[in-house]
């Protein structure tokens, strides 16, 4: 019987990305950033507000349940 070659195919593995693969991802993660950081620091903002008018609310009722007891401001 003759011999049979057996052919052996090698699929050669390009694991990684390339230079230009990667510098679309950092500029696509730049670009997301640059939108998203002046939204967050806007809304830091506004949440900084509210907690100082609910700060200043509380005083209010602190000075108004003072009042009721003392009959007069501290």
């Amino acid at each position: 019987m003759p011999k049979r070659n057996r052919i052996f195919i090698v699929f050669k593995s390009n694991s990684g990305f390339t230079l230009i693969e990667l510098l679309i991802v950092v500029a696509v993660i730049g670009i997301l950033a640059a939108i998203a950081i002046p939204e967050y620091s806007t809304y830091r903002m506004k949440g900084f507000n509210v907690a100082a008018q609910v700060d200043l609310r509380n005083f209010k009722s602190a000075m108004e349940a003072y009042y009721m007891e003392h009959s007069i401001y501290p």
